[in-house]
């Protein structure tokens, strides 16, 4: 099994290091990620600007760009071979909930996925690292489970999971889970530059606003690994009727509704 491996905390991060070594006990790991932490850029891809690879002591490649620049430049030249599996992590930090639209993580996950490889973001749920041998372990067992008996055919997939910061054995069994919600994020920093200019800090991430049961945020406060399945589109398909009513009222006309299919959250044009 032939593994590429990214994060957005920069190549460096001892995440990576850790899922590096876990993940070199069962496979072929391929290290191509962010030269600096990246959190929160999402699928940013750096167009304005020439990218560079170098390889560093350890044998990790590191670029001057996001995570999705990483996984872009190894997918579509960079790379002598396609791999089996994308990953992603381990995320210093949960990617929960609204996190997913942002996350640099999950954004490298994603870029796989586009490229129609499998693809798997992971993250711890607190920041600092506790337990994360623990968490590299359990993210491992998960690789081989998924990846049993895979021979490369089939859609791909886009899987975030989340583990909490937890000693193995305390672990729960992965939960299938819905994306929660947060509330909006906390109010911008404002601070006065020693030159009299006005900066400005984004707040931290709002509290959960949707942690019912059935949720990512539920399943890991009950000690359990949470796993969402992600797809691309971002279609509002459960309003469509009511925008269908909008757009006649203005004279416009409705291109013909594709055939959606949900396992590869793509649309698939009609026959």
């Amino acid at each position: 099994m032939k593994i590429l491996l990214s994060n957005d905390d920069g190549y460096q991060a001892p995440g990576i290091v850790a899922l590096y070594e876990a993940l070199s006990e069962v496979a072929q790991v391929e290290v191509i990620a962010p030269e600096h932490n990246n959190s929160a850029k999402s699928n940013a891809l750096t167009l304005n600007a020439p990218l560079s690879v170098h390889r560093a002591a350890n044998g990790f490649r590191y670029v001057n760009g996001t995570p999705a620049d990483c996984m872009h430049i190894a997918l579509t030249g960079l790379l002598d071979y396609r791999p089996d599996l994308v990953v992603s992590g381990i995320n210093n930090g949960a990617n929960m909930g609204d996190d997913t639209i942002y996350s640099g993580t999950v954004g490298a996950a994603m870029e796989g996925f586009l490229f129609g490889v499998p693809a798997i973001a992971f993250s711890q749920v607190e920041k600092g690292w506790g337990e994360l041998e623990a968490a590299v372990a359990r993210a491992r067992d998960i690789v081989q489970d998924l990846m049993k008996g895979r021979d490369g055919g089939g859609a791909p997939w886009l899987l975030n999971v989340n583990i909490p910061n937890r000693p193995y054995d305390e672990l729960r069994a992965v939960r299938l889970c819905r994306l929660g919600r947060r509330h909006a994020a906390e109010p911008v920093i404002m601070q006065t530059s020693p030159r009299g200019e006005t900066m400005y800090w984004i707040g931290n991430a709002g509290l959960a606003k949707d942690n019912s049961e059935g949720t990512d945020f539920h399943a890991v406060a009950q000690g359990h690994i949470a796993m969402t399945p992600l797809k691309v589109d971002l279609t509002d398909h459960d309003n469509m009727a009511e925008w269908t009513g909008v757009v006649r009222r203005m004279g416009g006309a409705l291109e013909p509704m594709a055939d959606h299919d949900p396992d590869e959250g793509l649309v698939r044009a009609p026959v």
